[in-house]
C-alpha cells in the first residue's frame, strides 16, 4: 500500500511539473492564451495540429523565448537540489549545499573577467566559457591543495573549499571596485535566466543527466553511509572514494549551471531538506523528487523574478527571500537538537 502512494506521489509531482512548466511559459508580459501556448506546444513538440490562427510573434516568444527559460530553470532547479542532496549526504549536515568548494566564486571571477574586459569570440561573448573555465581550474586547485598523499581527506577538502571561495570572492570584489561594468557584474553574480535560449538548454543537458545517472547508482552506498563511516567501511564502502566520486560529479553539475546562469543560493538547501521530512533519508527517493520538486521551485522564482516588477528581478534574489529565513530555520532547529 505504501509502495502504491509513493509512486502516485511522484506520478503527481511529474504531472504537477507539466503543469508548471505550461502555466509559467504562459505567464509573461506580452498577453497570450493558455490555448494558444498549449497549441503552439502541441504542434511543436508532437506535430499534433496546427498554428495557422497564431502570429508568428506569438509562436516565437513561447517558443523560443518563455519555453527555453522554463526548461533551463527546471534543469538548474532540479541540478541544484540533487546536488544538495549528495553534499548534506556526505557532510551528514542539512546546512551543506552545492557552493561549497568554491565553484561558484571561481565561476564568477571568470565572468567578472569577461564582463570587465568584453570579452568576445566570433561575435560571442565568452563571459560562460570562463565561467566554467574558472570553476574547473578552482575545483582542480582546491582538490590539488587538499591531497595529502594519495589521499584527499574530506574535511581538508571542505576547509580548502572554504579559503579559496572567501579568496577569490575577495579577488572578485577589487576587480569589481576598479571596473565600470560593476553593475552587470554584481547582476551576474545574482543570478538570471533572461536571455537563456535553446543553445543553453542543449549544453546543461549532458551534465544533468550523466551526473543524475552516476549520482542515483551510488544511492544504496550513501544510504549506508548515513550509519557512520567506520560501519559503512566494515560493510565493504570505500568511502573515501564514494565521497570523492560524489564531490566531483557535484561540482562538475554545479560548474556548469553557474556558469550559464550565474550564482542562484539556497535551492540545493531548501528542497533536499525539504523532501526529505516528506519522503524520508533514502537517496534511491531523495534524488528524482529532488530534482522534481527543485525543478518546479526554480520555475516559480523565476516566474515571480520576471512577472512581479517591470524591470525583471534577478532569479537569485527571489531564492534568498525564501532560503535566508530558511536558513535562520535550520540553525534554529540544529542548536535546539532538532536536525
Amino acid at each position: 500500500m505504501k509502495k502504491r502512494i509513493r509512486k502516485h506521489s511522484l506520478i503527481t509531482i511529474i504531472i504537477l511539473a507539466f503543469i508548471t512548466i505550461l502555466v509559467c511559459t504562459n505567464l509573461g508580459v506580452a498577453n497570450i492564451s493558455v490555448g494558444q501556448t498549449f497549441q503552439v506546444l502541441l504542434h511543436k513538440l508532437f506535430n499534433i495540429g496546427n498554428v495557422e490562427g497564431i502570429k508568428a510573434s506569438t509562436i516565437a516568444i513561447i517558443w523560443n523565448i518563455r519555453l527555453p527559460r522554463v526548461i533551463l530553470a527546471l534543469l538548474v532547479g532540479g541540478t541544484l537540489s540533487i546536488c544538495g542532496v549528495a553534499y548534506q549526504g556526505i557532510f551528514k549536515n542539512p546546512m551543506a549545499d552545492p557552493f561549497l568548494l568554491g565553484v561558484s566564486s571561481g565561476a564568477a571571477l571568470g565572468a567578472s573577467i569577461g564582463i570587465a574586459m568584453n570579452l568576445s569570440f566570433n561575435g560571442k561573448d565568452l563571459v560562460s566559457i570562463l565561467a566554467f573555465i574558472f570553476a574547473l581550474l578552482t575545483l582542480l586547485l582546491v582538490y590539488n591543495i587538499s591531497k595529502i598523499g594519495n589521499k584527499v581527506p574530506v574535511p581538508t577538502l571542505l576547509l580548502s573549499g572554504v579559503a579559496m571561495s572567501q579568496f577569490l570572492s575577495a579577488v572578485n570584489s577589487v576587480l569589481m571596485i576598479f571596473s565600470d561594468k560593476m553593475s552587470q557584474i554584481i547582476y551576474w553574480t545574482m543570478g538570471s535566466f533572461n536571455g537563456k535560449s535553446w543553445e543553453q538548454v542543449l549544453i546543461i543537458i549532458p551534465y544533468v543527466v550523466i551526473g543524475f545517472i552516476i549520482l542515483y547508482s551510488l544511492h544504496s552506498q550513501m544510504d549506508i553511509m548515513l550509519i557512520g563511516e567506520d560501519s559503512a567501511s566494515q560493510l565493504g564502502v570505500n568511502t573515501d572514494q564514494l565521497k570523492l566520486i560524489a564531490l566531483v560529479v557535484t561540482a562538475l553539475m554545479t560548474a556548469a549551471t553557474v556558469s550559464i546562469t550565474g550564482i542562484i543560493g539556497f535551492v540545493g538547501l531548501i528542497i533536499p531538506h525539504v523532501v526529505r521530512i516528506f519522503v524520508g533519508p533514502k537517496h534511491k527517493k531523495l534524488y528524482p523528487y529532488s530534482f522534481l520538486l527543485g525543478g518546479i521551485f526554480l520555475i516559480l522564482c523565476d516566474t515571480a523574478a520576471r512577472s512581479l516588477m517591470t524591470q525583471e528581478i534577478p532569479v537569485g534574489v527571489i531564492t534568498a527571500i525564501f532560503g535566508g529565513p530558511f536558513f535562520i530555520y535550520l540553525l534554529r532547529q540544529r542548536k535546539r537538537g532538532g536536525i
